[in-house]
């Protein structure tokens, strides 16, 4: 078994999809096939599950995934304790993000400070980042942070801003004061699918406010919702500093408590093993906000990058 097999059944697995594994790893989709066939050999057991429209593991596969994805951290963390004794001059520091929330301004100054170093993004859900930094597989993550931070995590909050209700640029429906979401039965919602920070954080001011979650136009970006909301096509429940993105979309403050999303740096504790790791971790503690008050942000990227 080798480190190449190993790496092309974790991208096929996370992508679902060989076309899409192979386009990750810039290999040819045959001879993407042709690692995953010879993996199989060697292991003597079918790993995935293949139809002309899906990809899924089987059981085999399942109990493969995170031992794979376990040795290929540990294979990396190796490489880059070497490169860790060069003094930075080479290696990798693997980042995720999600779609909402500028990290560009940080990035470019560790590009600066770090020419030599290699910097890898990936871009998913809250959930999918917190899963595959526990499995090290990234270095530093950027997400919402709907909970405490599970333990052997290190959590620094960068943004914070107020969900608020946006409708259409005319503004008719949110009336002219709170808005009360109990209001929002019956009427279409847009908002992002299961996994996202923000769609829990949404769903749970919904169920306080004794109204059933649901998502009627769901969508995977923030342009697309923007562009749908001030279409009229239907409301959204999403922080401030979203909405700012788009200045002729209207909204209204919720009714009752107010609801925060707080977007965090995270990483395994006490800092990232990989030596460029710590270095762009240590960025970020610069980048802390001394004062509470600032973390109240209202345009993404107002924090991260922004000093």
């Amino acid at each position: 078994m080798e480190l190449r097999q190993l790496e092309a059944f974790v991208a096929v697995a996370e992508e679902k999809n060989f076309t899409r594994a192979a386009t990750r790893l810039y290999v040819a989709q045959s001879g993407l096939s042709a690692t995953i066939r010879s993996l199989e050999r060697d292991v003597d057991a079918a790993l995935f599950l293949r139809t002309t429209r899906s990809v899924r593991l089987t059981a085999a596969g399942e109990a493969l995934l995170p031992e794979a994805r376990r040795t290929l951290a540990s294979a990396r963390a190796a490489v880059e304790s070497v490169h860790g004794v060069e003094g930075l001059r080479s290696g990798t520091v693997d980042v995720g993000f999600m779609q909402a929330g500028s990290i560009t301004g940080l990035l470019s100054r560790y590009r600066s400070t770090y020419p030599g170093i290699r910097i890898r993004l990936r871009q998913a859900s809250s959930a999918d980042l917190a899963a595959m930094l526990a499995d090290g597989l990234l270095d530093v993550i950027f997400a919402t942070a709907v909970d405490e931070a599970p333990s052997g995590v290190v959590s620094v909050p960068m943004l914070r801003s107020p969900l608020v209700v946006a409708g259409g640029a005319d503004g008719v429906g949110l009336g002219g004061g709170p808005f009360d979401l109990a209001d929002a039965v019956g009427r279409p919602i847009i908002g992002f699918p299961p996994g996202w920070g923000i769609r829990e954080l949404v769903d749970r001011a919904m169920r306080a406010a004794g109204v059933e979650p649901r998502v009627d136009l769901e969508v995977n970006d923030t342009t697309t919702l923007l562009e749908l909301v001030e279409a009229g096509l239907g409301i959204a429940v999403v922080p401030t500093a979203i909405t700012r993105l788009r200045p002729a979309v209207a909204t209204a403050d919720l009714a009752g408590p107010a609801w925060y999303w707080v977007v965090a740096a995270q990483t395994t504790a006490p800092a990232p093993r990989n030596p460029a790791g710590r270095a762009l971790w240590d960025m970020v503690e610069e980048e802390r906000p001394s004062d509470p008050a600032l973390l109240l942000g209202d345009v993404p990227g107002a924090v991260f990058g922004g000093r």
